[in-house]
């Protein structure tokens, strides 16, 4: 279980799947926007989430909005991320997003070692 101010529990694992063309795979939730998954991220019961970073409007977002939303949230608030995946075709975006996400992943991990460390 992990607290912090977007949720106080995990009720059930959901997976998400950022894409305006692509179908989901069956199981996964299909959202069409970075609000949209963010939303869903908020609630805390995200287990895993699939971002493509081209999603046919720009000004509406991008993939990567949703990485730079999870960076913010585990820097300021100790929001442990889900497994994020990359799915988009775009290989700059794609590259730039997978820097991120392994960014987000290292300082997760560190916050979640220095949490479980017992003080001397």
């Amino acid at each position: 279980m992990f607290h912090n101010r977007y949720s106080i529990y995990k009720v059930e694992n959901m997976k998400v799947y950022l894409d305006d063309l692509r179908k989901a795979p069956e199981g996964w939730t299909h959202v069409y926007w970075p609000d949209e998954a963010i939303t869903f991220l908020k609630t805390g019961q995200v287990e895993e989430i699939s971002l493509d970073h081209d999603l046919g409007d720009d000004e509406r977002g991008t993939g990567y909005d949703v990485v730079l939303w999870i960076e913010e949230a585990v820097a300021t608030e100790g929001f442990y991320p889900p497994k994020i995946v990359v799915h988009s075709a775009n290989s700059s975006a794609r590259a730039k997003m997978e820097l991120g996400i392994a960014s987000i992943m290292k300082f997760a991990k560190q916050l979640k070692s220095s949490k479980n460390k017992s003080p001397l």
